[in-house]
C-alpha cells in the first residue's frame, strides 16, 4: 500500500513540475490556437523547455502505472488531488502567479481531503482494499466515448464565448473542465494498461493489450489533450486551470473507474465516511473556484480619459 502512496506523491511532483515548465515555455511563444494544430505542434516541439516539461509529464505517467497496480482507483484519486497544493506553490515560485484568498482556502480543503483518503486506505483489522485488474471493454467504451465527445464540445463552446468582445477575463474554468474530461478518459485507459504489466509472457501481454481499447483511447486523448491543454495553458493561469482539470479528472476517474472496474468502496462505516468526505471536499474545491479574473486596475494617479 505504501509503495502506491509513494508512487502517487511522486506522480504529483512530476505532473506539477511538468505543467509549470510547459506553461513557462508557452509564455515565451507566439499565440497558439486549436484552430491551427500543426502550427501549435511545430512551435512547442521547437522549445527545449517545453520538451523538458513533456518528458517530466511522461515520467509521471510511469509513476501512475505503479499507483494503479497497488491502490484502488478511488483512493488513488484522493492522493492525486493533493498535487494541486504543490502546483500552486510552484506556479507562485516559478511563474509569479498570485492566488486569491478563496483559492488558498480551497488548498486547505484539499490537504484535509488528502488526509481523509489516506486514513481510509487500511482496514482496522489489517486487511487492505482489493485492487481490480480488468473491466468489460463494452462498458469502458460506453463511458469513455461520450466523455471524449463532451469534452471536445465544451472546449469548443468555451472558445466561441471567449471570442466575444467586452467579455470579462476568463480564469479558464471551462477549459479546465473540458480537458479534465479527456484526462479522465486517459486515466481509465492507464488503469487498463496497468493490468497488462507482467514480468513473464511479455509478447502475449503486448498482443492482448493491442486487442484492447486502451492504447487507442490513450492515443486519442493524447492528441486532443495535447492541443487543447497547451492552448488553454497559454491564455490562462496554470495555478487555476490545472487544479480545475485535476479535480475533474480525479472525480471522473474515482466515480466511473470504481464502477467500471468493479472496485467496492470500504465496508467499514468510518473508512467509507472518510473516503466519501474526501471526495466531497474535492468537489467543493471546484465549486469554489472563481469563473473570472478581476479586471486590471488603472495605475494609482492615472487620470480617467473623458471625451471633450
Amino acid at each position: 500500500m505504501w509503495v502506491g502512496v509513494a508512487a502517487a506523491l511522486l506522480a504529483n511532483l512530476l505532473y506539477s513540475l511538468g505543467f509549470v515548465l510547459e506553461k513557462r515555455a508557452l509564455s515565451s511563444l507566439p499565440e497558439v490556437t486549436i484552430r491551427q494544430p500543426a502550427r501549435l505542434l511545430r512551435l512547442v516541439i521547437g522549445s527545449p523547455l517545453w520538451i523538458g516539461g513533456s518528458l517530466t509529464l511522461a515520467a509521471g505517467f510511469g509513476a501512475q502505472l505503479v499507483v494503479y497496480r497497488t491502490l484502488p482507483i478511488a483512493a488513488a484519486q484522493g492522493i492525486f488531488v493533493s498535487g494541486l497544493v504543490l502546483l500552486v506553490l510552484l506556479s507562485a515560485r516559478l511563474l509569479g502567479e498570485e492566488t486569491t484568498g478563496r483559492e488558498r482556502y480551497a488548498l486547505g480543503a484539499i490537504l484535509a481531503a488528502l488526509l481523509m483518503v489516506v486514513l481510509s486506505l487500511k482496514e482496522s483489522g489489517g486487511g487492505a482494499d482489493t485492487v481490480s485488474r480488468s473491466a468489460p471493454y463494452q462498458l469502458i467504451l460506453l463511458v469513455c466515448v461520450p466523455s471524449l465527445a463532451g469534452g471536445v464540445w465544451l472546449y469548443g463552446a468555451a472558445e466561441r464565448r471567449a471570442r466575444h468582445r467586452h467579455r470579462a477575463p476568463t480564469t479558464g474554468v471551462e477549459y479546465g473542465v473540458a480537458v479534465g474530461l479527456l484526462y479522465g478518459v486517459s486515466s481509465l485507459a492507464i488503469k487498463g494498461v496497468s493490468s497488462y504489466l507482467t514480468t513473464s509472457g511479455l509478447g502475449h501481454a503486448v498482443v492482448e493489450l493491442l486487442r484492447s481499447p486502451y492504447p487507442y483511447l490513450l492515443l486519442c486523448t493524447g492528441v486532443f489533450g495535447l492541443v487543447m491543454s497547451q492552448a488553454a495553458l497559454q491564455r490562462c493561469r496554470a495555478s487555476l486551470i490545472v487544479p480545475v482539470c485535476t479535480t475533474v479528472t480525479c472525480l471522473y476517474t474515482a466515480v466511473f473507474g470504481t464502477l467500471s472496474f468493479g472496485e467496492a468502496l470500504p465496508h467499514d462505516p468510518v473508512r467509507l465516511t472518510l473516503r466519501l468526505g474526501g471526495t466531497a471536499l474535492a468537489v467543493s474545491v471546484l465549486l469554489a473556484m472563481p469563473k473570472h479574473d478581476p479586471a486590471p486596475q488603472a495605475p494609482i494617479g492615472a487620470k480617467e480619459l473623458t471625451p471633450p
